[in-house]
């Protein structure tokens, strides 16, 4: 009897062959559209590592397919790296098949424990939708959004935090405002949500093709330069102090140490775009 895998559980639906095909496009946007300027490489130790990210730009995330060009072409595609993705995303069946292909798996802890097993690293975002569709004047702000998970995550595994950066990706859709609040309070007065499914997060912006529109859509981004920076490994605890992960004081503070790294680096790398 064959068995049914849920989508995003399954370490073995990345296709090297797919991810190669994508290739010739990214070097097209990655040189020419959004001409990209990424520094760091250097950090990326050998073995397991879980790369921790905030992400730009709605839907379309330039920047996470820019990191994602970068990994590719400077490691080929034996060095596999899983992308933890939400699971409303899973709910979109042509949106996860592709992403599955490009190495995206559910954002559940035994999954991310099998991809540790095989060796492969992890590219997480902890700030999720809320991080990725957040207004625009908080564009130089890093937003993980209190989620402590990935701190938990990389104690128990043992793996270092390579935290990595971006200026220039949330250009590339103008978010005005998030009306979540106001549409779940609706919501909670009976109005239902578009497609039966809780975005979680309800932007009102300005982008392609839609022009002024609101929710989570799909876009076109506009041509902002990117810049990028992976920063240097935090290793959060010695290999023998896995049982740090259930010490919440611990993982408070090493959220907090990784939240404030990010939000320094940040600010040094803009510093250094014509975003400034």
């Amino acid at each position: 009897m064959e068995t049914t895998v849920k989508p995003g559980w399954s370490l073995d639906k990345r296709d090297p062959v797919f991810i190669q095909s994508q290739m010739p496009t990214w070097d097209y946007l990655y040189r020419y559209y959004f001409r990209v300027r990424s520094e760091g490489w250097h950090h990326i130790p050998p073995g397991k590592i879980m790369l921790v990210g905030s992400h730009n730009g709605g839907l379309a995330s330039p920047d996470l397919g820019m990191i994602m060009y970068d990994w590719f072409r400077r490691f080929g595609t034996d060095r596999p790296v899983y992308g933890l993705m939400h699971q409303k995303i899973w709910m979109v069946p042509w949106l996860a098949e592709n992403a599955e292909k490009m190495g995206a798996i559910a954002a559940h802890p035994k999954v991310a424990e099998a991809a540790f097993k095989r060796g492969a690293g992890l590219l997480v975002f902890p700030g999720g939708g809320q991080d990725a569709f957040r207004p625009f004047h908080q564009w130089n702000r890093i937003n993980l959004e209190g989620r402590k998970g990935f701190i938990r995550l990389a104690i128990r595994h043992g793996v270092p935090i390579v935290p990595f950066v971006s200026a220039g990706a949330h250009h590339t859709l103008i978010v005005l405002a998030d009306l979540y609040p106001a549409l779940k309070e609706l919501n909670r007065m009976g109005m239902r949500w578009p497609f039966d499914i809780d975005p979680e997060v309800y932007p009102l912006y300005l982008g392609i093709p839609w022009g002024l529109a609101v929710g989570p859509m799909p876009n076109i981004p506009l041509p902002a330069q990117i810049f990028t920076r992976i920063c240097k490994p935090i290793v959060l605890c010695g290999p023998e102090e896995t049982h740090l992960a259930d010490d919440r004081a611990f993982v408070q503070h090493a959220y907090e140490h990784v939240l404030r790294t990010m939000q320094e680096e940040l600010d040094q790398l803009i510093e250094t775009t014509p975003y400034k």
